[in-house]
């Protein structure tokens, strides 16, 4: 319960919204009375606050009432770190300072990530090897000099930099380069082995969060907290982005072996730590020999028992590989050698003993990389059947849960976004939803258009008349086009097409980095972009440069997808519907997502159209539109191309992104 000394939390919102220039929002007003209600009596909420409400302070605000009142950290989490830096480097600075005099005090908070996110001091002294293999093994001169020349640039950041976090350095450096100078999370000696555990910068930032009122960090990160407690002792969680929530979770307790793994740790063993690693070199060659014989795919009707014989023996041969090396003395004495090698052989462990289980509540494949030019790469997957139960365990019952998003309500209900994360079913917690709306009108800012003159889309990749139908809306446009296409392959041969029929500029995803070819489409009126996945949701391009938005098919997951028809299976067993339920529900949130990059601003204006004549066909039609903003809808295409045309001819100045630039995140905060 909250302090009645402290003001009201519509009280403390009018002031944060003054000290930025504005005025609260209707449904801002609403989210930060609903969050504070939740917050006081401990109950879980879900909020869908669309594009436009201001929900970072109709949650910011609250939140941190709730901190200075308890006197106890609350944490944030976001999904993307966009958004992350948003919320450290402007809006929580804002809030601090609007809200000293009304609190008392200044609010207080600090970033954490995953060990990996940040400089090691102890591998930059040489407390840990190596990695020779990426210092010295790559695929040309050039690409050796360019690796050791950032190398060296991480060297020298790391004397300077205060908090050693890697999102600080500006222009950024490979993926190979930042491994020289970090560890993982398995690879860390720990604070009480490692010789530099003072100086160590995710020991510092860590240390900082026990003190600060607002801990923010990602959901990858607070789904480890929540089965390992890495974070501050919390009972408030604030989660944005929450309609990503069940993936990253379920990303971060997915697991996968390959033959060369196994063949790694070996290697590591022997080379750091000197120990007898010939029989998991022989287990290692066993898996490899049945892998190549078996075909891509999930194995539904459970492991062959070849493979399984084949994992048992990597997972007994790894066993008694880490007890040799807990046998010996270097894994007590600090060493970084040792524990790299104890890391790679317990990981092997770990997930040929997973694979091996059979576990019913696993899923697991053979997935194969054939690219032509590199060997053929086959490596095993295993991921949760779902990730509700251990997340209603892990996160709900012991914390009050905010859980908010522009996407959260699907087919015109929070059910689909509750159970995901376990608050359906019995016993599960209680939880409020509420939409607090959007400022934006969308039936007079924007139309729907569904093409339901052209075929229903095919696997043969888009259909003539499809391409036809866009030329014809891109050029009605003027361009002003972000094309969202449910495959690489689909961008890329629209975007040849239309480079070759209109007179616009047409970028494709994989041309350039994803934010410099967004920046460039921003800038330019008449440039369209063409992508997949990341532009479905990762797009923010108000005014005239986005006017049309197409969607090329529904975004139903491939049906080859191992676990999301394991998914459809289980709910069909169950006696619901697993299409409905899985593959209906994953489309509408895409679809949600990605018709979302249109309107962005209250003086936005244009199109959404989607080439897919099912959105209006099938049965399932009506609830995919349920989850869309209340656009105008038509399928007159006459209707469409006249309106695109009068929106291009009265079209105001684009508004550029602005590139990114180099965040200082003070060691101090906190």
């Amino acid at each position: 319960m909250t302090s009645p000394d402290l003001p009201p939390p519509g009280e403390l919102l009018a002031a944060a919204v003054q000290a930025i220039g504005g005025t609260p929002r209707g449904g801002q007003r609403q989210m930060v009375e609903a969050v504070s209600g939740a917050l006081d009596a401990g109950r879980h909420l879900l909020v869908q606050a669309g594009t436009g409400t201001g929900k970072s302070l109709g949650y910011l605000v609250p939140l941190v009432r709730h901190a200075v009142a308890t006197s106890q950290p609350v944490v944030m989490s976001t999904a993307t770190l966009a958004l992350q830096a948003q919320v450290v480097d402007r809006d929580l600075p804002r809030l601090a300072d609007a809200l000293e005099p009304l609190l008392g005090r200044r609010p207080t908070f600090q970033i954490v990530k995953g060990r990996a996110n940040y400089v090691c001091r102890h591998k930059l002294v040489g407390g840990f090897p190596d990695d020779e293999e990426a210092l010295f093994a790559g695929p040309a001169p050039t690409t050796a000099s360019r690796l050791a020349r950032e190398v060296q640039r991480l060297r020298e950041w790391a004397e300077t930099t205060g908090s050693g976090d890697r999102d600080e350095l500006v222009p950024g450096v490979s993926d190979r380069a930042w491994r020289q100078v970090s560890v993982t999370a398995h690879e860390c000696l720990g604070a009480q082995r490692c010789p530099v555990a003072a100086e160590c910068f995710s020991e510092r930032a860590r240390a900082r969060a026990r003190h600060v009122d607002v801990v923010v960090t990602n959901h990858a990160f607070l789904a480890i907290d929540a089965f390992e407690g890495r974070l501050p002792e919390h009972d408030a969680v604030v989660v944005d982005e929450a309609h990503e929530l069940a993936d990253r979770v379920t990303s971060v307790v997915s697991d996968q072996l390959t033959a060369a793994a196994v063949a790694a740790a070996a290697t590591a063993a022997r080379r750091h730590a000197d120990a007898d690693t010939a029989r998991l070199e022989m287990a290692g060659r066993d898996l490899e020999a049945v892998l190549d014989t078996q075909p891509e795919g999930r194995f539904a009707a459970g492991m062959p028992e070849a493979l399984t014989a084949a994992l048992v023996g990597v997972r007994d041969a790894a066993r008694d590989l880490l007890s040799q090396l807990s046998d010996t003395t270097g894994g007590n004495d600090g060493s970084g050698a040792h524990q790299v090698a104890r890391a790679a052989v317990s990981e092997v462990l770990d997930v040929a003993s997973r694979l091996a289980a059979h576990d019913a509540e696993d899923v697991a494949w053979l997935a194969v990389r054939d690219d032509g030019y590199s060997p053929v790469r086959r490596t095993l997957h295993v991921a949760p059947l779902s990730v509700a139960g251990p997340l209603r365990d892990a996160l709900f019952e012991a914390r009050t849960v905010v859980l908010t998003s522009a996407t959260l309500s699907l087919g015109g209900s929070f059910d689909a976004a509750a159970a995901s994360v376990g608050l359906h079913g019995d016993g599960a917690p209680e939880w409020e939803g509420i939409d607090v709306g959007s400022p934006f009108d969308y039936p007079r800012q924007a139309m729907l258009y569904v093409a339901r003159h052209l075929p229903p889309p095919g696997r043969d990749g888009t259909a003539p008349a499809a391409l036809d139908e866009l030329a014809a809306l891109v050029e009605a446009a003027g361009g002003r086009t972000l094309g969202l296409f449910s495959s690489r392959r689909a961008a890329e041969a629209a975007a040849e097409a239309m480079r070759e029929r209109l007179d616009v500029p047409v970028l494709c995803q994989g041309d350039d980095s994803t934010p410099t070819l967004v920046r460039e489409f921003a800038g330019d009126a008449r440039t369209c972009l063409f992508g997949t996945l990341s532009l479905w949701q990762g797009v923010d391009v108000p005014g005239s440069a986005c006017q049309l938005v197409v969607i090329d098919r529904i975004p139903f997951p491939r049906p080859d997808d191992p676990l999301m028809s394991a998914r459809q299976e289980a709910v069909t067993r169950a006696g619901g519907s697993g299409f409905m339920t899985v593959a209906a529900t994953h489309a509408a949130l895409r679809l949600a997502q990605g018709a979302g990059r249109l309107v962005r601003s209250a003086g936005d204006r244009g199109v959404v159209a989607v080439l897919d004549p099912r959105l209006m066909t099938a049965r399932y039609g009506a609830f995919l539109t349920r989850s869309l903003p209340p656009f105008w809808r038509t399928t007159d295409r006459g209707v469409v191309l006249d309106a695109l045309r009068r929106i291009d001819a009265s079209a105001g100045e684009v508004r550029p992104v602005a590139a990114p630039v180099a965040r200082a995140l003070a060691a101090a905060r906190g």
